[in-house]
C-alpha cells in the first residue's frame, strides 16, 4: 500500500512543521511496552465520508539494528498502474483466503520483499486508516530481527530501504501540504528523506504510529 494516485504535484503548498517531542532513545523494549494491553488508537479517514472501503493491510516493519530502530520501506516500480514510483509499506488487499489482517500483511511482505514471518515479532495493530483511494488499511506493526536477506519482487518493488525511526517520528522532519483535488481542499502529510518523498497514506500511518506510541504528537 502506498500513497493515493493523483494528478497534482505532491510537494506543493507546504505548511510549516512543529517542534520535535521525541524521547532520547527508542528501543525494542520501549516499543513492545507501547503495545501492551491491545489498544489500537483512533481510526483515521482521509477519504470522503460514506465512500465504500475495501479491506487491506500493511506491515510496518521496524528493524532492530545495533545503531537503533529503523523502518523498512519500499519504492514501487514506475510501470505499475496504481501508485507508480511511490514509497509504501509491504502490503495489499485482503484476499478471500486470508483469515486476518496479520495474515494479509505477512503474506504480502513475503511476496513483495521475501521477508519471512520467522524474522518478524508481531507487536500489534494500529486502528484502520481509510485512504482517499477507497481502502481501509490495517497497519500491523512488527519488530524485524536481523539477519535477513530480502528478495524483491522485481515487477512490483524497485528498491527497499531503511529510515531511522527517530527521524520518521520527529515532527521537525514532517510536513503538511495542502492542495485542491477533485473539487475539495485536501491536506496530507509528507516526510522527505534524502532522495525519497514519503507522503500520503504511508506518511499518515507513520504519524499515526507516532501518536499511538506517544511521541512526535505535534502536527
Amino acid at each position: 500500500m502506498g500513497r493515493p494516485q493523483t494528478d497534482f504535484p505532491p510537494r506543493a503548498v507546504l505548511i510549516p512543521p512543529p517542534s520535535p517531542l521525541l524521547p532520547n532513545s527508542l528501543s525494542p523494549v520501549w516499543l513492545r511496552e507501547r503495545f501492551v494491553g491491545g489498544e489500537r488508537g483512533l481510526p483515521v479517514r482521509e477519504g470522503e465520508p460514506g465512500l465504500a472501503l475495501r479491506p487491506a493491510a500493511v506491515l510496518v516493519p521496524v528493524v532492530d539494528r545495533p545503531e537503533g530502530l529503523s523502518v523498512l520501506l519500499t519504492k514501487r516500480t514506475d510501470h505499475l498502474h496504481h501508485h507508480p514510483g511511490q514509497i509504501s509499506f509491504p502490503g495489499g488487499r485482503v484476499e478471500r483466503a486470508d483469515t486476518s489482517a496479520v495474515m494479509t500483511a505477512l503474506r504480502e511482505t513475503q511476496e513483495e520483499i521475501g521477508l519471512g514471518a520467522e524474522r518478524i515479532e508481531l507487536l500489534g495493530e494500529l486502528a484502520e486508516y481509510a485512504t482517499g483511494t477507497g481502502f481501509s488499511v490495517t497497519p500491523v506493526v512488527g519488530l524485524v530481527h536481523p539477519p535477513f536477506t530480502l528478495q524483491l519482487d522485481a515487477f512490483e518493488v524497485a528498491e527497499a530501504f531503511e529510515v531511522p525511526l527517530t527521524f520518521l517520528l520527529d515532527p521537525a522532519n514532517r510536513q503538511r501540504h495542502r492542495m485542491e483535488y477533485q473539487g475539495r481542499m485536501r491536506e496530507y502529510y509528507a516526510i522527505p528523506y534524502r532522495d525519497h518523498f514519503i507522503w500520503g497514506a504511508t506518511a499518515g500511518i507513520l504519524v499515526q504510529l507516532g501518536r499511538f506510541v506517544g511521541v512526535g504528537e505535534g502536527g
